[in-house]
């Protein structure tokens, strides 16, 4: 490998211009073919083989008014301070509110407070249940804008208007966050560098193979359904690594021409050296974001691989455009201007080492003490991982005073915590031979189970075949009773099954985080087993041995040096 890469490095550094010119082309490809895809990104998220995806399609299916995969919001009202939203003019704001809301965009339909059941007994806090036609990622800002319109109107009329679901969560979009984190990379690598020429050289190549990485998605969005999480996740890891490992070679380098080696032959030992770290590092990373696909989640298949090829476009462009970009550079990227005196000692006069140096040195004279405070600190640092649960974020993790949060809090007080996440019971009685009597035995399952606080009368599809059943917990979503409900409705769903013929099957977004936890926590083992020891098998390729890659650190053996004719050999 270091053989090759010495080579390959010559060679970028020598051909500098074909090398720039293959990538320009490379660029522009994919440029242009991302700049004619018409179709975008999704942001579906479907997780196959569970339960409550099961249900969630065939609700979609036999129940295509209530639209199943719609995005919902909760708006919540609350009446001030020794008043009630059951009479007066109070009432009357309520409901010329919801009809304002059935009448806002992409709206397919909104719940009647009064006849819906959704007033709190002292008749303070009611809530309104809206479902739109298009799903979350399709909500757009006019149909948020309308809906944050009704909330201003209601509170100019006295009342407290909040609201909570997914429709009122904003797409994330590129931040200048970015930006921010680019700025303060090229701050460290100058002040690393101690010039503008050097640190500008592992900027330039991180941003130009974030545009081929992020434009190599886009095009492919066009053939495959990605989500709209890719190309973040790929920018945001492609953007780091890519400068990591050109600041390996970008420094090495340097290191040899201090050393008197000339550029081509310091930039083939460059690549030699640190270019094998950057392979090998590169595709241990990728190995681990490839390994999200074994979980079986489209949503982390498709960002794991997006942001796997991200950072392998990094890798082949610090084996080739940096090299070649270096050839560019020439002796300039010795001088620099912004050296600290300390700095100009080392690098010019030999006086002193820098703090890595003697960093690396103490560890060496120290391995015991060290390895001790080490493994200290992180058992310290994952004491927390033992009382780890697993869940998806929803309102009540949002900020304190956000309308989401104040949504939440608000039902929480009116009703109770379990409001906030009701479960919808799917009976699939198209094998049954009395599809209202399984229906209605599920709904006296449910009323007689003790963690239910209400349970609806079942809703049939126009065949008669398919009932739905909105089932509310008496605990919060994310708790862990709510939990157990969700397995105990489904394991008494077994004996209804045996007795009528007819399947039960629990859905909703509440079931649907339960299931992604699960899922996830399934499928933790698996992950680790599998990016481990192919890690593991990668090391062992590299160092040629057993011991070393357990230990995670190269053997003491040769220096790297130049064999016969110049070839690098270690």
């Amino acid at each position: 490998m270091a053989t090759f890469l010495h080579r390959l490095g010559r060679f970028a550094f020598r051909r500098r211009r074909l090398v720039l010119m293959l990538w320009i082309a490379v660029l522009a490809a994919v440029g242009i073919g991302a700049a004619s895809v018409s179709a975008g990104t999704s942001d579906s998220f479907t997780i196959p083989g569970t339960q409550s995806q099961k249900a969630l399609d065939l609700l979609g299916k036999e129940f295509p008014q209530a639209s199943a995969a719609g995005a919902t919001a909760r708006v919540v009202f609350e009446a001030p301070d020794g008043r009630k939203l059951t009479s007066g003019a109070d009432r009357t704001e309520v409901v010329s509110l919801v009809a304002d809301l059935r009448k806002a965009s992409q709206v397919a339909d909104v719940s009647d407070p009064f006849t819906g059941g959704t007033v709190s007994k002292d008749g303070s806090v009611a809530y309104a249940q809206v479902t739109y036609k298009v799903a979350q990622a399709d909500v757009t800002d006019r149909a948020r804008a309308d809906l944050k319109s009704v909330a201003d109107r209601g509170d100019k009329a006295g009342l407290t208007v909040s609201m909570g679901g997914n429709a009122v969560q904003v797409k994330s979009e590129q931040s200048a966050g970015e930006l921010i984190g680019l700025a303060v990379a090229a701050v460290a690598l100058v002040i690393t560098f101690g010039s503008l020429l050097a640190a500008g050289l592992p900027l330039l190549t991180a941003v130009f193979g974030i545009v081929v990485a992020v434009s190599a998605i886009t095009l492919t969005s066009a053939f495959v359904d990605l989500s709209s999480s890719t190309s973040t996740l790929a920018l945001m890891l492609g953007l780091a690594v890519a400068i990591d490992y050109a600041l390996f070679i970008v420094s090495r380098y340097r290191g040899e021409i201090r050393e008197g080696h000339e550029p081509e032959e310091a930039a083939g030992r460059a690549l030699g050296t640190a270019g094998s770290a950057v392979v090998f590092a590169g595709l241990t990373v990728v190995i681990a974001l490839a390994g999200l696909s074994i979980i079986g989640v489209g949503l982390l298949t498709d960002i794991g691989l997006g942001a796997a090829g991200a950072v392998a476009i990094a890798v082949l462009i610090a084996l080739t455009l940096l090299p070649a970009l270096l050839g560019f550079a020439g002796p300039r990227i010795m001088k620099g201007r912004l050296k600290t005196r300390r700095m100009r000692a080392i690098e010019e006069r030999g006086e002193g080492e820098p703090a890595g140096v003697r960093w690396a040195r103490f560890v060496t004279r120290n391995p015991v003490k060290v390895l001790a405070v080490a493994v200290a600190a992180l058992f310290a640092l994952a004491i927390p991982a033992l009382s780890l649960q697993l869940a998806m974020p929803s309102d009540s993790s949002a900020a304190p005073h956000s309308t989401q949060r104040v949504a939440y809090d608000t039902i929480t007080k009116g009703f109770g915590p379990g409001y906030n996440g009701p479960l919808t019971v799917v009976v699939d009685a198209r094998t049954s031979d009395d599809a209202k009597g399984a229906a209605q035995d599920a709904v006296t399952l449910l009323g007689t189970m003790p963690d239910v606080a209400s349970v609806s009368p079942a809703t049939f599809n126009q065949a008669g075949d398919v009932a739905l059943i909105r089932a509310v917990p008496k605990s919060s979503p994310s708790s862990q009773d709510t939990v157990d409900l969700v397995s105990a409705i489904r394991d008494r769903g077994t004996a209804l099954h045996a007795d009528t013929g007819a399947e039960l099957m629990v859905t909703g977004t509440t079931a649907l985080n339960i299931d992604i936890s699960a899922k996830l926590g399934g499928a933790l083992v698996p992950y680790l087993a599998v990016v481990v020891g192919l890690a593991l098998v990668l090391l062992l390729l590299v160092f040629r041995s057993v011991l070393v890659p357990l230990k995670a650190r190269p053997r003491q053996g040769r220096r790297t040096g130049p064999g016969p004719g110049g070839d690098l050999r270690v």
